[in-house]
Order: C-alpha cells, then sequence, then structure tokens
C-alpha cells in the first residue's frame, strides 16, 4: 500500500496543512472532546444544537466556545446548518470507536507529554520522553508503579489488541496438546489465564520483570488458579541469565517488539539454548506491512514512535522483512504464519534449523 503515492493534490494539500497546525488539531480536538462539547453535539442528534444552547452546560466564554467550534468545523469533528452543530463522522469515530478512544487516551496520558524529546530520543537511541511519567531507564521497569491515568490508559491499549487474538491464539496453540507453555514477558497474566481457563491440564510458566509478575499472580491467584503456574523473575537482556527448559511450547506475544533488533537476536538465541527439535515457539506481532488497511498500519507507524520516546528508545512496530531476517540469524526457520489473527496480528510458528 506505500508503493506509489495515492493521494490527488487537493488532498495531499489539506494533509500537509493538518500536519502544518498538527499542535493546535490536537488540542483543541481534547478540548473538544473533555469539556463536553462534542459529547453534548453527539447528544443533539438530528436536531443539532447552536452555540447559545451549549454554553449553559458548558464552562467557557462565548468567545472560548466559538473558536473550539470554529477549529471542529476545519478539522472535521463537526458541521454546521444554519446556527446548528452535528457531529461529523470524524467526531463520531472520535467519541464512539473503541479503537480510536483506547489510542486517543493512549497517547494523551502515556505518550503526548514526552513527545518534544523525540530528536534527542532518536539521536542517542534513549527514551528521554519516560522522565514524564517515571525515573526508570525504561517503561517496563515502572510499569506497575506507573502513576495515573498514565498505567491504565498503557494497559487498555497493551490489551485492546491482544485480547482480541485470544480466541484464534489459542486453538492454534493448542493444537498440538502441549502439556506446558512457557510465556515470555506475561505482563499482568492475561494470556496465561486465558490458556489456563481454556484447557485445565495445562501448566504455565511465566518470565518477567517482578513488577510484572505481582500483577500477575494477584490475577491468576484471585482467578483460582493458584499452584499451575511457574513464575520466573528473569531480565530476558541479562545473558548470564537461562531461560527455564522443559516447556513444550514457547509463547510471546506483543513482546519482541519492544526490543531493538540485536536484543531480538539475543533474545530468540536464549530460546534456542532451551529449546529442542520438537518445542514450538510461536511470536504474536503486529508488523505494519502486513495489515489489511492503511490506517492499521498508520497506527503502527506512529506507535514505533512511542517506543522511541517513552518505552525503551531503540525498538518499534517492525517491518515483517527486517523481523524475520532477525529470526534466521537467531537460529530458527518459519514453519507456518497465520495473518490477520484479531485486529491486525500475525502469528509465527518457529522452530530450530
Amino acid at each position: 500500500m506505500f508503493e506509489k503515492d495515492t493521494l490527488k493534490a487537493l488532498e495531499a494539500m489539506d494533509r500537509a496543512h493538518l500536519i502544518a497546525f498538527a499542535p493546535y488539531v490536537w488540542e483543541a480536538s481534547k478540548l473538544l472532546i473533555e469539556k463536553d462539547i462534542l459529547p453534548q453535539i453527539d447528544k443533539s442528534g438530528t436536531k443539532g444544537i447552536s452555540m447559545n444552547e451549549l454554553r449553559p452546560n458548558t464552562p467557557m466564554s462565548e468567545y472560548a466556545l466559538r473558536v473550539l467550534l470554529e477549529a471542529g468545523l476545519g478539522i472535521g469533528l463537526v458541521y454546521r446548518k444554519e446556527d446548528k452543530y452535528f457531529l461529523a463522522k470524524t467526531g463520531y469515530f472520535i467519541l464512539k470507536n473503541e479503537m480510536t478512544r483506547v489510542n486517543y487516551e493512549f497517547m494523551r496520558d502515556v505518550c503526548e507529554p514526552g513527545a518534544d524529546t523525540m530528536e534527542d530520543c532518536l539521536r542517542d537511541g534513549k527514551p528521554y520522553g519516560l522522565k514524564t511519567l517515571g525515573d526508570w531507564s525504561t517503561l517496563y521497569e515502572g510499569l506497575s508503579v506507573m502513576p495515573e491515568p498514565a498505567k491504565t490508559s498503557w494497559l487498555n491499549f497493551d490489551h485492546f489488541y491482544s485480547d482480541n487474538t485470544f480466541e484464534t491464539a489459542l486453538k492454534i496453540v493448542f493444537e498440538s496438546g502441549p502439556k506446558k507453555i512457557l510465556d515470555i514477558g506475561g505482563n499482568t497474566g492475561k494470556w496465561s489465564l486465558q490458556a489456563l481457563q481454556y484447557n485445565p491440564e495445562v501448566h504455565m510458566g511465566i518470565v518477567d520483570l517482578p513488577g510484572q509478575l505481582a500483577m500477575a499472580e494477584k490475577n491468576i491467584d484471585a482467578a483460582g488458579f493458584k499452584g499451575r503456574v511457574s513464575y520466573y523473575n528473569h531480565n530476558v537482556l541479562d545473558n548470564s541469565l537461562k531461560l527455564p527448559e522443559g516447556y513444550d511450547i514457547i509463547w510471546m506475544s506483543q513482546f519482541l517488539d519492544c526490543f531493538a533488533d540485536a536484543e531480538i537476536v539475543s533474545i530468540l538465541k536464549k530460546c534456542h539454548a532451551v529449546a529442542t527439535a520438537d518445542t514450538k515457539i510461536f511470536i504474536n506481532e503486529t508488523f505494519w506491512d502486513r495489515q489489511k488497511f492503511e490506517t492499521s498500519a498508520f497506527a503502527l507507524q506512529m506507535t514505533s514512535l512511542y517506543f522511541t520516546t517513552m518505552a525503551n528508545g531503540n525498538s518499534q512496530m517492525y517491518d515483517s522483512a527486517v523481523f524475520y531476517k532477525l529470526i534466521d540469524e537467531a537460529g530458527f526457520k518459519i514453519i507456518k504464519e497465520y495473518d490477520n489473527i484479531g485486529l491486525s496480528h500475525t502469528i509465527l510458528e518457529i522452530q530450530k534449523k
């Protein structure tokens, strides 16, 4: 979808102006949402609502409301007939579409405060924007104690995309009848919990940092599965540490994109060291070049900049061609590929060469 320029000249001009005024587009849109202006317009339905009707329930001057509504016209969030404002399609999607809402809140609460550090982050490979949330080297170190509302918005963003893969992924992973599954990067334990519920016999192992393991154990114990999970406090970037052995399947979901190219190879080599010829390894990832829609690819390309500024400074949502070379370099071959899983994922099954 990115092999040629498909925009007409006027469309390109519109997009160029949207970029030029992007800081004001963002701030005005945020205020229209959070000052209850768009929601009020939405509730007015096909009758519409005038500025005078909006004012009693909007804590703003006539001037402030007027310039925001007129900005909303240009942005495309609302349209106007005579003196009445109506919710436009773009306004509908930013208010009502769950994916858009999750992305918006993630940008607002996690990414936007540190966005202006991007040039320095790109230069040094460090997530300088993270300082707006806490004093950690990477976001993952502080995830369990991240301040609100950033923590909730981050988890909602992460889970919204991963959760949509679970139903299909469980069928794929359990097709071979595994007894033991190792979940590397288990986070809050959502995937492991799904696997425990799916199969009453399976034993799960979760590898992660201490804060994430504590969250996972709390959630799994509360669900009544205490005793069916082994927890491994393990920094995957520490090459002096060895992954646990004896698992039929190694599962990594939305995990390897959290690392730089060389780090991915290193992690996969650690998997290689504990895998047998029969061990199945599944990687669940979102590749921007494997998307059905341009908007999906765009969202992933922008999410790469979150990794740049906030997460660790050196990872991204990968082009599959780049990622596949890393798999090969680590000594694995791709056995099967499952595209269009959930909203945007590809599941890869890999084995030792």
